[in-house]
């Protein structure tokens, strides 16, 4: 089905894409430390999810909390490992401290990921100016999709931004797909599908008993039905 959505769940483990790939997930997003708000997996982990599941991965390039990329030369080493380890796409995103978008940094993984797709995360929600960053970035290679909860505050807030951004797509810097997420929930979706959004992400949300509890299938399967 053409218009079938794209739903993306965080993954901590191979049990948690297990269970993500049976409710119907159509692709992880490959994290650590989510008292951090996610930061880069390791090998290992990464490879037991590779073995585990059979959808594609989005493996998040992040070495600290916050928007700033920090040891830039770590995260290209990690981007690398990353790479040899099977890695085939990823998420990341940084800003300066004035709230543009640290090309320098973003240019750099982009030269060693090598043509890999890439999701700009939400990094975007506390940009200065958010059409000025899509079109900053908007030849970079490999990015073809935005995480975002159109604020900072998460989708409440953001519903307005998201609704504008989607009736922009496909003019220049809005060609990437809106990959709507940061407190998500249900009954979002059908203004969000509405618009011609496609594509959800879920991280608490896929897990009633919380962060310290594995994904669960069930959630994740009321998800895939409601996103269509």
């Amino acid at each position: 089905m053409s218009n079938r959505a794209v739903l993306e769940v965080i993954a901590l483990n191979a049990e948690d894409a297990v269970a993500a790939q049976a409710g119907g997930a159509d692709r992880l997003e490959l994290v650590t430390e989510m008292a951090a708000d996610g930061l880069t997996p390791s090998r290992e982990t990464v490879a037991a999810i590779r073995a585990a599941v059979d959808i594609p991965l989005r493996v998040m390039l992040r070495a600290a909390d916050g928007f700033a990329a920090g040891d830039v030369d770590a995260l290209v080493r990690d981007a690398q490992a990353l790479r040899a380890e099977g890695a085939e796409e990823f998420v990341f995103g940084f800003l300066d401290p004035d709230g543009t978008p640290d090309l320098v940094t973003v240019e750099r993984l982009v030269a060693v990921l090598e043509g890999c797709r890439w999701t700009f995360h939400r990094a975007i929600d506390r940009a200065r100016d958010r059409d000025a960053l899509r079109k900053q970035l908007a030849e970079l290679p490999g990015l073809d999709a935005y995480l975002t909860a159109g604020a900072a505050a998460g989708v409440d807030a953001g519903l307005p931004v998201l609704l504008a951004e989607a009736a922009r797509r496909g003019k220049p810097g809005y060609e990437p797909q809106i990959l709507v997420g940061g407190g998500l929930r249900l009954d979002h979706l059908p203004v969000l599908r509405a618009a011609g959004l496609d594509a959800f992400h879920i991280g608490g949300a896929a897990r009633p008993g919380g962060w310290s509890a594995p994904v669960d299938a069930a959630a994740v399967a009321e998800w895939r039905e409601a996103v269509g």
